[in-house]
């Protein structure tokens, strides 16, 4: 195959890279599946298994992207917990729970990281083919539904949580338990609330480690094609009794160094003879493939706070199954 990206090709694959890394849908996937539908120009150019083909190395260069909107979307959140970890490793000990999620972050990662090391381009040559993704998309979305239907079981199976006591509604109120800060002049104040996120993640920093670092593992199935990065760590979120706030959450934090490790690992391709003649195309697709993500992980951290991955499992088997039918009549 020749080096060659279409603007519009690069457009349209720089979008669709942003929004579905972080839908529970397959970003590779549907770069796989797009190509192979539409054909023509677009399946000979965009190939991930052609020899020399840059095709990839764009479509993982656009993961710095992705991961870089990921960290503006969560700057806040990545300062404190860096600072954990910098603080974390000063002190010898992990004592806050920005620390303890720090490391968790820290070796939940390594599974996938090794695995995609050792995996990879073996699952990339064998499996990045139309008809094997379209199947594990299918796959991809009885997954979704099977764990969203046990993670509801569980839950209502789950004991009842004890009631409230009564309380007069005269009765002033007083939190005990509220944080308290010396003021100036030896009086003491109030401290101001945590953050929503800062409840977050001090939830997630009470995940027992194993858990955190089996949820972190589930990525591994992500070097499917077909099969979402997010949908699966959601889904082993879920799995260990996270709500789905929360597992997204996670997921979102997991995925970013992973995501831009991957896309640091192939840009030096791109500079090289891989990249002549596209190397437009490739910057016109990763401002695309940022604001996607932006604007995706943007909805899904709202979306997800009372909404669950059905729909997304009922998509990625209806467009499974139409991808084999097209395949199988072309």
């Amino acid at each position: 195959m020749s080096a060659h990206l279409s603007w519009l090709e690069a457009a349209v694959i720089g979008a669709l890279q942003g929004v579905a890394e972080l839908f529970p849908v397959s970003s590779l996937g549907h770069s796989i599946l797009l190509p192979a539908v539409i054909g023509g120009s677009w399946a000979r150019d965009l190939d991930v298994t052609a020899k020399d083909s840059p095709y990839l190395a764009f479509v993982v260069g656009l993961h710095v992207a992705t991961a870089l909107a990921m960290i503006v979307y969560f700057w806040r959140d990545w300062v404190r917990i860096l600072t954990g970890l910098v603080t974390s490793v000063r002190d010898r000990r992990v004592a806050t729970d920005d620390q303890r999620l720090a490391w968790m972050l820290v070796l939940a990662t390594i599974p996938v990281g090794l695995a995609g090391l050792v995996l990879d381009q073996l699952f990339r040559t064998l499996l990045a083919k139309p008809v094997p993704t379209a199947a594990f998309l299918v796959a991809n979305g009885i997954l979704l539904i099977a764990v969203e239907q046990l993670a509801r079981r569980r839950a209502a199976t789950a004991p009842a949580a004890p009631a409230a006591p009564a309380r007069s509604l005269d009765a002033p109120t007083v939190r005990l338990d509220a944080p308290t800060q010396v003021l100036r002049g030896g009086s003491v104040g109030v401290a101001a609330a945590p953050t929503a996120e800062e409840q977050a993640d001090s939830r997630l920093a009470r995940l027992p480690l194993l858990t955190a670092v089996l949820i972190g593992a589930a990525q591994i199935l992500a070097l499917l094609p077909g099969i979402s990065r997010s949908g699966a760590t959601i889904g082993a979120g879920l799995l260990s009794r996270l709500s789905h706030e929360d597992a997204a959450r996670f997921a979102f934090l997991l995925a970013t160094p992973v995501i831009l490790a991957a896309g640091v690992l192939k840009l030096p391709e791109l500079f090289g003879p891989a990249g002549d003649g596209i190397r437009g195309q490739v910057l016109l697709g990763s401002v695309l493939s940022g604001v996607g993500a932006y604007v995706s992980v943007r909805f899904l951290t709202r979306y997800f706070e009372h909404r669950s991955m059905r729909p997304f499992g009922v998509y990625c088997i209806v467009a499974g199954a139409a991808c084999l039918a097209w395949f199988s009549l072309s």
